[in-house]
């Protein structure tokens, strides 16, 4: 890619927020946030899917390929070997969005 004042405005700009959040309290509010908002995806997309009844079959395999995916890239060796914010991210997104499913499951047994 050339080198730009848009590009280079774009990589000062990523280098500090990648100072900003090495500070492991802004990381874990991050992840926080990463957490609840996966949760309140897997409600709304529960909630959206159920309500319409024609892609739960179709939707339901998305999910899974995603979640699937996810898991992949984190729990590859490449990744444990050296941990990535946004990798990591995606993971805790995909753990609050699991354990939204578990919510909702339990919501429709009782």
């Amino acid at each position: 890619m050339q080198n730009t004042r848009l590009t280079n405005l774009f990589d000062t700009i990523a280098g500090r927020l990648g100072q900003w959040f090495l500070n492991p309290w802004r990381r874990l509010s991050l992840l926080l946030i990463n957490f609840f908002f996966g949760f309140f995806l897997g409600t709304a997309i529960s909630t959206i899917a159920g309500q319409r009844g024609t892609l739960d079959i179709v939707m339901a395999s998305i999910l899974v390929l995603l979640t699937e995916v996810t898991s992949r890239i984190f729990y590859s060796r490449r990744f444990l070997a050296k941990p990535s914010l946004l990798v990591e991210s995606l993971n805790v997104l995909k753990v609050g969005f699991t354990y939204s499913m578990f919510v909702e499951s339990f919501k429709l047994g009782s």
